[in-house]
């Protein structure tokens, strides 16, 4: 099941926010853990039983790390824990990186997972004893397919003081709406339009440049308008997590981009890896090893061809250039010249992310260079340009807050009749986005892959 099915809209969802309103406090963590292996089973049961192997293998890990800890042993809990997530990455490289299916969202779940085993044996956390508690915080729906990915300290305070009120609520369905709006409205239409530059078998230099441009819009509105949806719907049954996207395309270096993209998978690797290995604390050599190490790791992760692992090494070397060689140039270059300079590096090193394997990602740049022999602009270039300039503009447009900070300056300046219209546009884009969707022009999830 995905956010954006019809049944997840008209059926699940209704179905669970009436249940979780109608029955006592006491029972809200139990019904959302039921509804959450609902969720995550439906379709494909056979993955739920790799979920629960999981969720029983690591719950008695945690327990058995705990019980070390508390008998003054912790080297042999730091051993247990190692034990684990050796055991929890072999699983996860063995659905990833052969040609077994990959269960949904087993990346993010496993990685939750690690961070509750490390912050137990960093004696951040205590092992926790309550297994729904502990069976919630691993598959609760909103988060398990697309992320964001929670550490547990963050959740379990959540658990007991959540908000359930109509404010959150009110928040949570605008949040998710504008995920459904970006997915189907915006992320799908790119995903046609990429598509259809990629079946050319020959095309000018110019289309091959508007491919890569779609194709780095359309993950970028599909990926984030999921962490939106997934945001909102944690949002309305009381759990705040973290934004997950903040303009990465107005980003004015290749560090600050991956500070404000996927944010919670990249403190995850700065909490996880790269500063256990020592982070800024070391020589200027140990910390370019350190990014290396987690870059090599962010690559491994997306997906087991060269082509990921390459594109790690890429943006880890232009981090490091960043860090070591052009600290004191950047700030000098006109802010401007800085986002673009960030954004065709980012562009660029989505072609080794949509293209399916190493020399494929190399014959793409061939093809943006002028090596199909079609020139640099030819009819079908200008076909593209006239039936999707309106797209990109809009696309452009979205990947800044000017929208968000028009209709949001309107509503708190013009008082209840502003408010009134802010439901209306609301209420008009869920209507156009069930209409995309009943049409069938509803794609998956990019990031499920991975």
């Amino acid at each position: 099941m995905t956010f954006g099915s019809l049944l997840f809209l008209f059926i699940f969802l209704p179905v669970t926010l009436l249940l979780y309103r109608v029955v006592s406090d006491n029972k809200k963590l139990l019904l959302l853990t039921i509804m959450s292996i609902l969720f995550y089973a439906w379709g494909s049961p056979w993955q739920l039983l790799v979920l629960v192997i999981s969720m029983v293998f690591n719950y008695a890990a945690g327990i058995e790390i705990q019980k070390y800890l508390d008998k003054g042993k912790p080297g042999v809990a730091r051993v247990a824990m190692f034990a684990a997530v050796i055991m929890d990455v072999a699983v996860l490289a063995i659905f990833k990186y052969t040609t077994l299916v990959m269960p949904i969202g087993i990346s993010f779940y496993t990685f939750s997972i690690i961070s509750y085993l490390a912050d137990i044996c960093r004696e951040k956390e205590r092992a926790e004893e309550d297994i729904m508690q502990y069976v919630l915080f691993v598959s609760f729906f909103p988060k398990i397919t697309s992320g964001p990915i929670v550490q547990y300290k963050d959740f379990k305070a959540q658990i007991r003081e959540r908000t359930y009120s109509k404010t959150a609520l009110g928040e949570g369905m605008n949040l998710f709406l504008i995920g459904l709006f970006k997915k189907v409205l915006i992320a799908d239409t790119l995903g046609a339009a990429f598509s259809y530059v990629t079946s050319l078998s020959t095309m000018a230099a110019a289309t091959a440049w508007f491919g890569m441009i779609f194709f780095s819009l359309q993950l970028y509105f599909d990926f984030s308008g999921y962490s939106d949806m997934a945001i909102g719907l944690a949002r309305i049954f009381g759990f705040r997590f973290e934004k997950n996207f903040d303009y990465p395309y107005l980003s004015t270096s290749v560090s600050e981009f991956w500070r404000r993209w996927h944010i919670s998978l990249g403190a995850w690797f700065r909490e996880y890896v790269y500063i256990p290995l020592g982070g800024n604390r070391c020589s200027a050599l140990r910390q370019a090893g350190n990014l290396l190490a987690v870059w090599i790791l962010t690559g491994i992760w997306h997906g087991s061809t060269w082509n990921y692992l390459v594109w790690g090494l890429y943006h880890g070397a232009f981090v490091m250039l960043e860090r070591f060689a052009l600290k004191d140039i950047l700030p000098k270059i006109p802010v401007g010249v800085r986002i673009f300079l960030t954004d065709l590096i980012a562009f660029f090193g989505w072609v080794f992310f949509f293209s399916p394997s190493l020399s494929g990602a190399f014959r793409y740049f061939g093809r943006m260079f002028g090596a199909d022999g079609a020139g640099f602009w030819d009819s079908t270039t200008s076909f593209i340009l006239r039936e999707r300039f309106l797209l990109l503009v809009v696309a452009a447009l979205l990947c800044t807050p000017f929208v968000k900070n028009l209709h949001d300056g309107f509503v708190y300046r013009k008082g209840s009749a502003a408010k009134t219209v802010s439901v209306a546009i609301y209420t008009a884009l869920f209507l156009v986005c069930v209409a995309g969707l009943v049409s069938a022009t509803y794609t998956t999830f990019l990031y499920v892959q991975f």
